[in-house]
């Protein structure tokens, strides 16, 4: 994969122009990130922060431009973009209802330009249509668990304290954790741990299960941290991070169907993408960065067919990739916020409307 990181961008991208006053676009723009990160979170300082308001700015300078921030959160992209393009508008979607309340607080003073949508993220022109909206000039999704998920003990996605095996992203929903570990048969538990987690050893953890659950529920993070760690080859576990963590990550993307809403929510977002406007998806794991590359790669291509003398309008690109492969956070903000380390970032502009 040609990965980038983000002082080593394709030529091009982004490149300088001068403005009225004798200044540089891209001035303007480093400028604008700088303000951009003013007041926000000291605790939580978003992903590749700088990046992404780098990358999306361009498309919401006009008055009334609508961004989507796909996967809300804590607000911090969207805020950064908030006060970044004061022209632009927020719909802001997500599937976890403490995520909307928090972030409907922190964007506030934003009030006026502002929409919240509970709803998954594969349903952004369900969203779109309840705001009243029908083209977003950028749309962002940042994928994976978000922070508070992680530190909010009770919500079961840290192996690291003790709660009930939930793992829902939205608690509306009725599957858990819980539900996966102690009703999927065996066969269906090794699939979920070897394909969603990237397990190894995902069939001697699903009988690890097995022999536990024929005693009686298991529904405890830690318990089931160590059962893994006993299953897994002691050589194993010496490297590599915690031995569950790739457990925890099956259970999560398989609880809330994160890879399915994934290869719905990409061509649903692009669908309503308007042309001139720019998506950006930040990824966590291979798998959510194997579907992303496909999908925008997809659309940057010519397909007339080979035997043809001259291009067809029609199947020109309707996508121009803004990131060459997978752009990785600095050295400099992988030290400041570890969660950052795993972050892939691509992102691409819509040159050509949707083909028919």
């Amino acid at each position: 994969m040609g990965e980038t990181r983000s002082d080593d961008r394709p030529d091009g991208d982004d490149a300088e122009h001068t403005s009225t006053d004798g200044r540089t676009r891209s001035a303007d723009l480093a400028d604008r990130v700088r303000a951009a990160r003013e007041g926000l979170d000291p605790l939580h300082v978003p992903v590749m922060l700088d990046r992404i308001v780098e990358l999306l700015a361009p498309a919401l300078t006009e008055p009334g431009a609508v961004l989507v921030d796909g996967t809300l959160g804590l607000g911090g992209h969207s805020e950064a973009l908030l006060k970044a393009c004061p022209e632009m508008r927020l719909v802001g979607v997500d599937r976890d209802t403490s995520a909307l309340e928090r972030s409907a607080r922190r964007l506030e003073p934003y009030a006026d330009r502002t929409r919240f949508v509970h709803t998954v993220y594969s349903d952004i022109p369900g969203a779109l249509d309840e705001a009243g909206v029908g083209r977003a000039q950028a749309v962002l999704l940042d994928l994976g668990v978000s922070s508070p998920q992680l530190d909010e003990t009770d919500r079961g996605f840290a192996y690291a304290h003790d709660a009930p095996l939930d793992m829902r992203m939205d608690r509306t929903q009725e599957l858990t954790a819980a539900d996966v570990v102690n009703t999927y048969p065996v066969a269906e538990l090794t699939r979920v741990l070897r394909v969603h987690g990237e397990e190894r050893f995902a069939s001697r953890v699903a009988r690890a299960i097995e022999r536990r659950r024929s005693k009686g529920p298991l529904d405890s993070t830690t318990e089931l941290a160590e059962l893994v760690r006993e299953a897994i080859p002691a050589a194993t576990r010496r490297t590599g991070g915690h031995p569950a963590k790739r457990t925890f990550q099956g259970l999560r993307i398989e609880v809330n169907a994160e890879l399915s809403i994934l290869e719905d929510a990409l061509p649903a977002a692009l669908s309503r993408l308007a042309v001139g406007g720019r998506i950006a998806v930040l990824s966590y794991h291979s798998l959510e960065d194997r579907r992303t590359k496909r999908a925008l790669a997809d659309l940057a291509k010519d397909t007339t067919p080979a035997d043809l003398p001259v291009p067809l309008p029609d199947r020109q690109p309707e996508l121009r990739l803004l990131t060459r492969g997978a752009e990785l956070p600095t050295d400099e903000e992988n030290e400041q916020n570890p969660r950052a380390r795993s972050a892939r970032l691509r992102a691409a502009e819509r040159v050509r409307g949707p083909s028919r």
